[in-house]
């Protein structure tokens, strides 16, 4: 059985002066400590390969260079997904099931993309940019002037320290990577707006040609196309442009296209120009109301007023359908109307302005 007893020679000394804190060194019996110790100073500095083969440096700007370059190439393919998958299209994944096609393939070029990026500076970073190991003392936080002027220097010589000058190859190729990076941010904002704007507000249907011919007046809703025998002196048609409910958007399309015909006496017609684009007192105007859009299909034939149910504007068939009362400001644009061979009215082109409300780019 070994004995546990303490060793009296590696006993230690509790004697502490008076004074004295917990941190003083406590000795042993056995040996002097120094009062002091030497300060070894770094390790020798272990040299990368790169500082001392130019073959290992070009093959880390190679290998650079290639890295930046995967990430051009998840961009380009990026761009590619964008506009190559249809938004609708589904695939399904072995551990997520059915996702979106657009979103996978937007979500693994673009991750990639910035991985390279990030690779590419790390490893540029730790094979070829300066490699020395200095020793700072604490500071207070602010440095002295001459500190602060030795850190400026160090910030412009940065170009010549991280060797970018003399690798024309790493900034070409990070060139390339972080421009090429920034296009999916752009494409996405620019993108998803939607359509360019065009000038849709200011054309409708019947500025369109069906089959080379000019469109029909059809009634609405049976769609039958109107002879101009078949309108008599005070009669009312609700017209459509014939063929509208081919059309890709047909509900937008009559949502503009929509026209009043009315035939009036044309002794009681004011305007000159209303009359050359009727037909012997058979006008058609549009039926949307110049306020917010209504349908104005309310006709007095007493006083030939057009009456709008929304608002109460009036328009005044004989004057051109002038405003007489209510908040439109304009009055209802014309459509030109004539006969083609068969006897049937046609339209002879668009209305001259924009039809419905008013809008910024209105002329």
């Amino acid at each position: 059985m070994s004995d546990l007893t303490p060793d009296k020679e590696a006993s230690v000394t509790h004697d502490v002066q008076p004074g004295a804190t917990g941190t003083d060194v406590v000795s042993h019996d056995h040996g002097n400590l120094p009062d002091s110790f030497d300060n070894p100073g770094l390790p020798p500095h272990i040299h990368r390969h790169g500082d001392t083969d130019e073959k290992a440096a070009k093959r880390s700007e190679t290998q650079v260079a290639a890295m930046f370059g995967l990430s051009m190439l998840f961009t380009v393919l990026f761009i590619v997904a964008y506009f190559a998958i249809d938004k609708d299209a589904v695939i399904t994944l072995p551990l997520t099931g059915p996702v979106m096609a657009v979103h996978t393939a937007l979500g693994v070029t673009l991750g990639f993309s910035v991985l390279f990026i990030g690779l590419g500076a790390v490893h540029w970073a730790k094979t070829l940019m300066s490699d020395e190991e200095i020793i700072e003392e604490r500071h207070p936080l602010r440095s002295d002037d001459e500190t602060r002027g030795a850190v400026t220097k160090i910030l412009s010589d940065a170009g010549e320290s991280t060797q970018i000058t003399r690798r024309p190859l790493i900034k070409m190729t990070m060139g390339g990577a972080l421009g090429l990076f920034a296009l999916p941010l752009g494409l996405q904002l620019l993108g998803s707006m939607g359509p360019l704007p065009r000038n849709d507000l200011e054309v409708t249907l019947w500025g369109k040609q069906l089959n080379g011919k000019k469109r029909r007046l059809m009634r609405d809703p049976d769609g039958t196309a109107i002879r101009l025998s078949d309108v008599t002196l005070g009669s009312v048609f609700h017209v459509l442009p014939e063929g509208v409910n081919d059309t890709e958007h047909p509900m937008n399309e009559k949502a503009k296209a929509s026209v009043i015909l009315i035939s009036l006496d044309e002794e009681k017609i004011r305007s000159q120009k209303q009359k050359d684009w009727g037909l012997g007192g058979v006008v058609a105007y549009s039926k949307i109301c110049t306020h917010v859009g209504c349908p104005v299909g309310l006709y007095e034939q007493q006083t030939h007023h057009l009456l709008c149910p929304c608002h109460q504007s009036t328009f005044d068939l004989t004057q051109d359908c002038k405003v007489i009362f209510g908040p439109a400001k304009r009055p209802l644009p014309q459509l030109r109307i004539s006969v083609d061979d068969e006897g049937y009215l046609v339209a002879d082109g668009d209305f001259d302005e924009a039809v419905g409300p008013s809008f910024w780019e209105l002329a």
